[in-house]
């Protein structure tokens, strides 16, 4: 157990970001099952616009710092091909 008020200080300021950094990767996984909830129905639409809606939240994502930003890229990259593949 910790001794120093700093370390301490430390413990509850780690809880208060684990709390809050899996609120916003939740919330990151939600917006991206519902674009592959839409590549998989092979609504190219729909998956087109829960696509545009689930990037800007990715890139918060980055900016925040819950997320690498080359694992964003890569992860939008997937996707936007999955969807670009639903036509052909």
């Amino acid at each position: 157990m910790a001794q120093h008020q700093s370390a301490k200080k430390r413990i509850r300021r780690n809880e208060r970001r684990r709390v809050i950094n899996h609120a916003r990767i939740s919330r990151i996984r939600t917006f991206v099952k519902k674009v592959e909830t839409a590549i998989a129905s092979g609504d190219k639409d729909a998956a087109q616009a829960a696509f545009k809606s689930a990037q800007p939240e990715m890139q918060r994502g980055v900016s925040n710092g819950v997320l690498h930003k080359n694992t964003v890229a890569r992860k939008l990259s997937r996707l936007s091909a999955r969807i670009k593949a639903i036509s052909a």
